[in-house]
């Protein structure tokens, strides 16, 4: 994971190396989209701050992936500013794949709110899948894309996603 591979001197950072990412992973729109569809039709998201940090509280090892969501609101409110903090920090220490996408009422569409309304879409989880179930390609995808983007310092990827 990011967090134990840090090396600030060795690294450095070249747009070339994130085009071959990009061309390797994809940008990872397409693929946080998919993932979060499977695995909110499985029953495997969870969406919210205070939700997200009990499940990680209570059972780290379950937590497959995390969506922290910015928005306009986001650069004025500092408690949020230190639970993402938080969160980051426990995903680093725990291996968990992150990544940062722009737009809270886009996330929260694609999680299951068609008008967008959840209060709090600034977190979302994936949990695993269940034991003896098929692995969801399109995790793997943003798994691989998370470690390509660490390998170039990119310690929390950003993702855009579009408007509809």
């Amino acid at each position: 994971m990011c967090g134990r591979a840090f090396d600030p001197f060795i690294r450095s950072f070249s747009f070339g190396s994130l085009a071959r990412v990009q061309a390797r992973v994809g940008s990872g729109v397409a693929t946080l989209k998919e993932a979060l569809v499977n695995a909110h039709a499985d029953g495997r998201v969870t969406v919210g701050v205070y939700e997200c940090a009990k499940i990680m509280n209570d059972d780290p090892d379950s937590v497959a992936f995390c969506v922290l969501a910015t928005d306009d609101a986001f650069q004025c409110d500092v408690a949020l500013q230190i639970h993402f903090t938080l969160i980051q920090a426990f995903c680093f220490d725990n291996d968990i794949s992150i990544v940062r996408v722009s737009d809270t009422q886009r996330l929260a569409e694609i999680v299951g709110d068609k008008s967008g309304d959840l209060e709090d879409a600034h977190c979302v989880l994936i949990t695993n899948p269940a034991e003896g179930s098929w692995e969801d390609p399109a995790l793997e995808k943003l798994h691989l894309f998370c470690e390509e983007s660490c390998r170039l310092n990119d310690w929390v990827p950003e993702i855009t996603l579009p408007e509809r």
